[in-house]
């Protein structure tokens, strides 16, 4: 088991206001990986015609919620769980599968490998190579691949690579899996944040293979996080129905079942939201890769790696510039198989995002 260090996550403003002293309002987040736009503008302004409904309860099988879900993941609704936030979809999919040997892609979020250990499992990982810009070899991946292996994870689009994996690769990984009966648990937090989200999602996949869960949530693409809301999605009957028998009556609130209903079908702030972020993307790959300080790896989601090539620089020098100035970075030292010479960012408002390319670059450019 790796061991994870200490880190300031994309939460934790609090901590951050009494270290060094800045009110958390004032920190512009670029660790947290949310869509700067904040919630739909349909959600704020509808909600409250719904509040009555937390003096009932909400419907056992979440119906019209799933329906909504269905209609925008382009899925059988009759596949859908929902969860409180993907978080606790992680926790169940585990429990009921119950792993003795997980191989992980990394570097990644560090909740898998945790979940796993809390399980009982043994955990190991196919690391990214840096020389091939963090993009994932599927032959060779394959090859790592044994009946001695119960369950692989991918994130994709995963973090902190922003690196992805295309539907027709995964299945490949899906066909070789199948015949070392091996699941495969896809986190797609980040994946509606892909200009080519057709060709990456694992969704429609999942009418095709059975070793199959989808997991998303709204924390991110929907700037949603306090909602914990999420959701998995699998054609493996046998599964559905032992996590449906495991999991809590009711997973989450009435309010959280009505407030899915309206994001889901606010086209327009979807729009508004990829269209931002795939503008911001292009803008600052483009500025930072004519770098001499810096070298991006190319970010298919909202976010991006970055590695420093300036020697008297790291990722906790950087944390600590950018933090003065009230802007919070993702130092990527934490994270396996990574160092102190990565940072992540995120894709903000085009008015924060130029005071941190200026926060990072100043006279080093």
């Amino acid at each position: 088991m790796i061991k994870h260090k200490d880190h300031f996550h994309g939460s934790d403003l609090e901590l951050i206001e009494k270290i060094y002293g800045i009110k958390k309002e004032e920190i512009v987040s670029f660790s947290a990986n949310v869509n700067p736009l904040g919630i739909s503008p349909r959600l704020s302004s509808d909600l409250s015609e719904h509040i009555h409904c937390i003096e009932t309860y909400p419907d056992r099988e979440y119906t019209d919620l799933r329906k909504a879900i269905a209609s925008y993941a382009g899925c059988d609704e009759k596949s859908i769980i929902v969860g409180n936030g993907s978080t606790e979809l992680i926790s169940l999919f585990i429990q009921v599968t119950a792993p003795k040997r997980a191989l992980i892609l990394g570097p990644t979020y560090s909740e898998y490998e945790r979940e796993i250990t809390l399980n009982g499992g043994r955990t190991s990982y196919y690391p990214l190579r840096e020389d091939g810009d963090f993009v994932l070899n599927p032959d060779d991946f394959i090859s790592h691949l044994s009946d001695d292996i119960d369950l692989i994870v991918l994130c994709n689009p995963n973090n902190p690579t922003s690196s992805v994996i295309r539907s027709s690769t995964m299945r490949q990984i899906l066909d070789s899996c199948k015949e070392h009966d091996i699941n495969v648990m896809v986190d797609e937090t980040y994946v509606e944040f892909c200009e080519n989200e057709r060709d990456i999602t694992s969704v429609g996949l999942t009418s095709f293979y059975n070793n199959l869960i989808v997991l998303r949530g709204t924390s991110k693409f929907f700037a949603a996080p306090g909602l914990r809301l999420g959701y998995a999605i699998t054609g493996n009957e046998d599964i559905l129905k032992e996590i449906n028998q495991k999991k809590n009556p009711w997973m989450i609130s009435s309010l959280a079942e009505e407030a899915g209903k309206i994001m889901f079908t606010d086209t327009d702030y979807i729009r508004a939201s990829k269209d931002l972020i795939f503008s911001e993307r292009k803008r600052i790959y483009n500025i930072l890769k004519d770098s001499r300080a810096y070298r991006p790896y190319y970010p298919h989601a909202n976010f991006m790696l970055i590695k420093i090539l300036d020697a008297d620089q790291n990722s906790h020098s950087l944390f600590e510039r950018c933090i003065k100035k009230k802007l919070m970075i993702r130092d990527c030292s934490t994270f396996p198989f990574l160092s102190d010479r990565f940072i992540r960012i995120c894709f903000m408002m085009p008015e924060d995002n130029d005071r941190l390319l200026e926060a990072l670059t100043g006279d080093m450019s």
